[in-house]
């Protein structure tokens, strides 16, 4: 769903979603319930006067419904989330197109939340705190958000393993920034750390080596 025109050369999808049916389902029912309402008011009635007052109300409403369910439908094609090797990105937006994204070495955590019901079908929230301007996104109606949180520290974790070699060759720097990086990576791998992404001795072990660099 998501467009592959909008990705970097160096960049793939991990996941790429529309929102979860649950989306649609308000819409959905009301159009059942007024469609079968409507079906007995035209065929259950016996009464002529009433039925013919009572008919067109009914058509009217199954329309309203439709345009409703339509419109609803029309937002849930065109509502993306997505998440690749290098940011979380999110798209909506019937006629005006609205986006976002987060790159992921911003961001410090990723939460879900689901109800017993949203348990039940596959749905739920995520919300992501990272270190961007917005501070904390809110995505609601996302299929199996444990898998997508999943997902996403599985892609940080590979990002603080990238070797460093794969990288562009950077600016000489000073020792007092040189040290403020390695107390960020640092401070990341222990976030990582306590998420339970990485385990203690892969902790240890990117420490270290973090230290002897």
């Amino acid at each position: 769903a998501f467009p592959r025109k909008h990705l970097n050369d160096d960049e793939h999808l991990v996941v790429d979603l529309h929102p979860h049916w649950i989306f649609l389902a308000p819409s959905v029912g009301a159009l059942l319930v007024a469609v079968i309402v409507a079906l007995l008011v035209i065929f259950g009635l016996d009464d002529g006067t009433f039925k013919s007052v009572a008919g067109p109300v009914m058509g009217v409403i199954v329309l309203v419904m439709l345009v409703w369910f339509g419109v609803r439908y029309a937002k849930w094609l065109t509502t993306e989330f997505a998440v690749t090797n290098h940011r979380v990105m999110s798209r909506w937006g019937v006629l005006s197109k609205h986006g976002r994204q987060i790159p992921l070495e911003r961001i410090n955590t990723v939460e879900f939340s689901q109800s017993l019901f949203e348990r039940m079908l596959g749905a739920g929230d995520l919300g992501i705190e990272s270190a961007s301007d917005g501070g904390r996104e809110e995505f609601t109606d996302i299929r199996h958000p444990d898998e997508v949180q999943r997902e996403i520290y599985t892609q940080i974790r590979a990002n603080v393993d990238r070797p460093a070699a794969a990288a562009p060759p950077a600016a000489p720097a000073t020792a007092a920034s040189a040290s403020g990086s390695v107390a960020d990576q640092l401070a990341k791998l222990d976030e990582l750390r306590r998420n339970g992404v990485l385990s203690e001795a892969e902790f240890q072990a990117q420490k270290a080596r973090l230290l002897q660099a």
